[in-house]
């Protein structure tokens, strides 16, 4: 457990934390918010199975996680299950778009033009996103500002009480 929670990483982390935390936490509500578009209805168009289910799990997912990394807590398993969710999308979204056509049941979005420039614009974020995941999952929380940093302080004060 010590090991899924100990970052020596510096207090700038908080700002990756609470950027990526966040832009997943209003996603993962948005699901809920507006499920036509966002939710099921989207998750339908696009092709993933199990709209009804699949939708309300991400965005719970994607709200408990999100929240997880602005406070700090479990921080790398909340980045391996987000890089999941992240690589879904990008797979079942922009690949589409790169190719030109749908593949493995996902359908290709309608959009002007197709290819790896169309790809590349339509997954800045989701990109972002990714590697903003990547580096938490390698660093961690944080030293500074973060629950991971706090109970790992405890756990080694703790041990060396006994």
């Amino acid at each position: 457990m010590r090991r899924l929670l100990a970052t020596e990483a510096p207090a700038a982390t908080t700002l990756i934390r609470i950027v990526v935390g966040g832009i997943f936490l209003a996603e993962g509500i948005q699901k809920f918010l507006y499920p036509r578009d966002l939710g099921a209805g989207r998750f339908a168009k696009i092709g993933i199975p199990a709209p009804d289910m699949m939708a309300p799990f991400v965005g719970g997912i994607e709200i408990v996680c999100g929240a997880l990394l602005i406070i700090g807590l479990l921080t790398r398993l909340a980045a391996i299950l987000l890089l999941i969710d992240i690589s879904v999308a990008i797979v079942s979204t922009k690949i589409p778009i790169l190719l030109g056509y749908g593949f493995w049941g996902f359908s290709l979005t309608k959009l002007p033009r197709y290819g790896f420039l169309s790809m590349i614009h339509e997954a800045r974020t989701d990109l972002a996103m990714w590697f903003g995941l990547v580096f938490l999952l390698v660093v961690g929380a944080g030293k500074t500002s973060s629950l991971d940093a706090a109970l790992t302080a405890a756990v080694t004060n703790s041990d060396a009480v006994r």
